[in-house]
């Protein structure tokens, strides 16, 4: 089989294309034909030795046809969506041509969509709507800020909350990309350390400029270090959930929620890695329906841009100079 393997930890250039011998499925374990899969930040960490030892083919997530179940579950052809389940991490992940994941970590999906824009989906949409109903428990009518709405996981949290009904305002760091988030449903759009009506705001003040207007749920992509500003915006009885890492992964110095915590407000984190144990299956996101919600253009799910197998390395490089305005996708 063809794959993109990562040589050593470095830059893009690492990456390079190889001939492996196809992997073969456990009996717990799912043998997938890759025809598209989207690219994460995570696998930037993951190239460059941030994150230690890791498989030297890296991706987390990918859209396919089954080539062998041996459990029988799912029929040779069947359309799946596969993510996490140490895809890229202790084992070999997306960047290839086949691949063999977990059948806790694998999605049988009816639908006629392009590989292109169902793969756009599994990571980002699965991500956003287990923050949105899980840790945020968000409801229609209440006003959500999702902080880093111009990332692919912010965009597809705007995109659910809008369909659910919610009030939602985004914020992004540059004013170009308003428009943008307002396409894509956004009520309101903050733009924090950036260029607005010739100022700047700084990063950490979203609690200022929402001018008393507080998030009754708050999705924070940005992390750490936009944390304590979260809190400051969002209501008492309102929530924080962080889900991603924008900003780095630098943890906050000296943090003491006995004094910095706001009284009433929760605060919770998601990282997608616990999909497919016992206490997040993936069975309880309704990934079928967000599919039809898609096809049917009550969801806006579309890539950023779409690369070429070969590409790689140049994604690669566009995402380390944050000029991914969403989903990149790669063809296999």
């Amino acid at each position: 089989m063809k794959a993109m393997i990562r040589t050593q930890f470095g830059g893009p250039e690492v990456l390079k294309m190889a001939e492996l011998a196809p992997p073969e499925p456990a009996a717990d374990s799912i043998l997938i034909e890759i025809a598209a899969f989207g690219l994460n930040r995570a696998e930037l960490y993951m190239r460059s030795g941030l994150w230690g030892e890791v498989a030297a083919v890296s991706g987390i997530e990918c859209v396919g046809r089954v080539l062998a179940d041996p459990s029988g579950r799912l029929a040779p052809g069947q359309t799946v969506m596969a993510l996490m389940g140490g895809m890229g991490r202790g084992i070999n992940g997306s960047y290839a041509s086949h691949t063999v994941v977990p059948a806790s970590n694998v999605i049988a999906i009816d639908t006629a969509l392009p590989w292109e824009i169902l793969a756009t989906l599994p990571e980002s949409y699965a991500t956003a709507w287990t923050c949105l109903h899980s840790n945020l428990a968000l409801q229609a009518g209440q006003r959500l800020l999702v902080r880093g709405g111009t990332s692919s996981l912010g965009q597809a949290a705007i995109d659910l909350a809008v369909q659910l009904g919610a009030e939602v305002w985004a914020s992004t760091r540059k004013a170009a990309h308003a428009p943008m988030l307002s396409e894509l449903g956004a009520h309101r759009v903050i733009v924090l350390d950036g260029e607005r009506d010739g100022e700047r705001d700084g990063e950490r003040d979203a609690s200022l400029a929402m001018a008393g207007a507080k998030a009754d749920a708050l999705l924070d992509l940005v992390g750490n270090s936009t944390l304590l500003d979260s809190l400051r915006a969002t209501r008492a009885g309102g929530r924080v959930c962080i889900g991603g890492f924008l900003g780095g992964l630098a943890p906050l110095p000296g943090f003491d929620p006995l004094s910095q915590m706001p009284s009433g407000v929760q605060l919770s984190f998601f990282g997608s890695f616990n999909f497919g144990n016992a206490d997040f299956p993936l069975s309880a996101v309704p990934m079928q329906r967000i599919v039809d919600l898609v096809a049917g253009g009550q969801l806006h799910a579309r890539p950023a841009r779409v690369f070429d197998f070969a590409e790689l390395p140049l994604a690669h490089q566009l995402m380390e100079r944050n000029a991914a305005l969403g989903k990149f996708v790669v063809r296999v």
